[in-house]
């Protein structure tokens, strides 16, 4: 695997475990609203949540972060890293 799908995956399961966050929450709102007996009747179809993300946006995501990463590599990011000082006690 190359660093780019490496960095799709990772980006994927951060992800993944938002929309399993909201979920989970979902359920849990679904299962107090049976036990008071309130809400909203339930189609017998919806079973199952499905979301849809567009390879557009992880794309971008990645873009950003190479950005970022790119950013840190630099010269001026390793001088940044180190806060290195002028002969004016100024931060480069």
């Amino acid at each position: 695997m190359n660093t780019d799908e490496i960095l799709r995956e990772t980006i994927n399961e951060i992800i993944r475990d938002e929309i399993q966050g909201g979920i989970n929450e979902y359920v849990d709102q679904i299962d107090r609203s049976k036990e008071s007996g309130l809400g909203f009747a339930e189609k017998e179809g919806e079973k199952e949540l499905k979301v849809n993300i567009p390879k557009s946006e992880i794309e971008s995501i990645m873009k950003e972060y190479k950005r970022i990463k790119r950013n840190e590599k630099s010269n001026f990011g390793q001088i940044k890293k180190l806060s290195l000082l002028d002969q004016h006690g100024r931060q480069l």
